[in-house]
């Protein structure tokens, strides 16, 4: 068998493994956001749900093992850059929560909400990385992928935002209600609800940033797609290719025909 043989064998074997790590990573992230929106809206306190707390665990223990297994599959000359693109993926998979909880570290009820989706950030990135291989167009990946992260970070966030600010903000009646008033946070429109605690609030001025960085892309993308379809250079050029370069039968005739 030719080197070359054995090096494509290589890539397609490695191809294959890190497309199942993804889908096993992807598979772990949905049955999180289900389990903690179970508990929000079930109002059962996370730290003392044995259950969530062991799976969170073995969760981040895969998503540490992905992280290793490919950096492993990386050849040798491209793990260093391996490691500067991807370190973010190791620390968003650390069991922070299951560390506060076997050590006892005192932290706010806020704080402890927001480090519970920490591993769900871990996630996210891995959606947007698939997104992005998945898309033929550079362009339309990019614009997936940040509408994947805008979506799931309202998600998130409405999820916090009821937890904290339900029982003490009469407004906040429902989940249904959290995520219209982080929407229009988003949106930069801005909601008629007030927070009262101060994970709301945080939640408020992160979302609001987001949508003043994010909601212009819409617009690039929206714009690209309309120059690519209406672009006057284009009419002109296939304009041009109906014009006859060569000469016509009556021009070929010479005199001596």
């Amino acid at each position: 068998m030719k080197p070359t043989d054995n090096t494509h064998i290589h890539t397609i074997a490695r191809k294959r493994t890190i497309d199942a790590a993804h889908t096993v990573i992807l598979t772990l992230s949905v049955l999180l956001i289900v389990f903690i929106s179970y508990d929000t809206f079930n109002n059962i306190p996370f730290l003392q749900n044995r259950l969530y707390m062991n799976f969170q665990l073995c969760v981040c223990i895969i998503f540490m093992l992905d992280f290793f297994l490919e950096l492993f599959l990386t050849p040798h000359g491209q793990r260093r850059h391996y490691i500067r693109a991807r370190w973010l993926f190791l620390v968003l998979s650390v069991p922070y929560l299951n560390i506060i909880d076997s050590y006892n570290i005192r932290l706010s009820p806020d704080a402890l909400y927001f480090i519970r989706f920490i591993p769900l950030a871990r996630g996210a990135l891995a959606l947007v990385i698939v997104i992005g291989y998945i898309s033929s167009n550079k362009i339309t990946g990019i614009f997936a992928s940040y509408t994947s992260i805008l979506v799931l970070t309202t998600y998130f966030a409405a999820l916090i935002y009821y937890e904290r600010e339900h029982p003490v903000n009469p407004h906040v009646t429902s989940y249904w209600t959290a995520f219209i008033s982080c929407s229009l946070q988003t949106t930069t429109i801005g909601s008629s609800i007030v927070p009262m605690t101060v994970a709301g609030k945080i939640i408020s001025i992160i979302l609001s940033f987001m949508g003043v960085m994010m909601f212009p892309l819409f617009t690039v993308y929206i714009s690209s797609l309309l120059l690519k379809k209406f672009n006057p250079l284009n009419f002109l050029n296939s304009s041009g290719k109906n014009v006859k370069t060569d000469s016509s039968p009556e021009q070929k005739t010479g005199p001596g025909s």
